[in-house]
């Protein structure tokens, strides 16, 4: 089985030590979420994971490659073409329609849309409104299309469920997760929510500024 990230030994500190001694694997078609309070670094060693913070000490590999020796245009294709990002905020361009921020994401990653992905989502009446005129949900699922759009082989999931129902949570969840499976590609997220997290193949608790598997 393919690791897709491999860490080792990270640590990282702010005025105060954040975590240390974090070790976590992640296998081609598997999902992880991590969950702890706020404030415990959840979503930093997550940025970290994803190329966008760097560890004080460690080791990232992300496909075998240590993400320190990497020059800024290889960490830039791999957000480009093998990793993304899905946040509790979707970040989508309000003057466009639903479709057109997708288009940006497909045209950069060279890659055509699967249009089945919105049915799967429940947002294909929505695709020709302007981001503005959505729901946070349906903005927010908005914006997930757009990442599995790309077809990452990575993808990164900060707290993506936050401000979603229950019902619809759950429907994100399944999409997720059925895409790992579909695409042997893998999935790391970050959640507050213990229903969600145990959807995932693994859960790991990060307290005390150790990262546990967590039961």
């Amino acid at each position: 089985m393919p690791v897709l990230i491999e860490a080792k030994k990270l640590k990282h500190s702010f005025d105060y030590e954040l975590f240390n001694d974090v070790n976590i694997t992640l296998n081609s078609g598997k999902s992880i979420a991590i969950v702890g309070k706020s404030g415990s670094g959840k979503s930093t060693l997550l940025h970290i994971l994803s190329t966008f913070a760097t560890q004080d000490n460690g080791n990232v590999e992300i496909m075998g490659m240590d993400t320190k020796t990497l020059s800024s245009d290889e960490i830039e294709a791999f957000r480009r073409y093998d990793i993304g990002i899905i946040f509790q905020f979707h970040h989508l361009f309000k003057g466009m329609k639903a479709l057109d921020n997708i288009n940006i994401a497909t045209s950069l990653s060279n890659q055509n849309i699967d249009y089945t992905i919105f049915d799967k989502l429940e947002i294909s009446p929505n695709i020709n409104q302007k981001t503005s005129e959505l729901s946070g949900g349906q903005q927010q699922r908005i914006s997930i299309a757009r990442v599995l759009a790309k077809n990452p082989k990575i993808i990164f999931a900060d707290e993506p469920t936050g401000n979603l129902d229950k019902e619809t949570a759950r429907l994100v969840m399944k999409v997720l997760l059925d895409y790992v499976k579909e695409n042997d590609a893998g999935l790391i997220l970050v959640t507050h929510d213990e229903e969600i997290a145990k959807l995932c193949d693994e859960v790991y608790l990060l307290e005390d500024r150790k990262l546990t598997k967590h039961i």
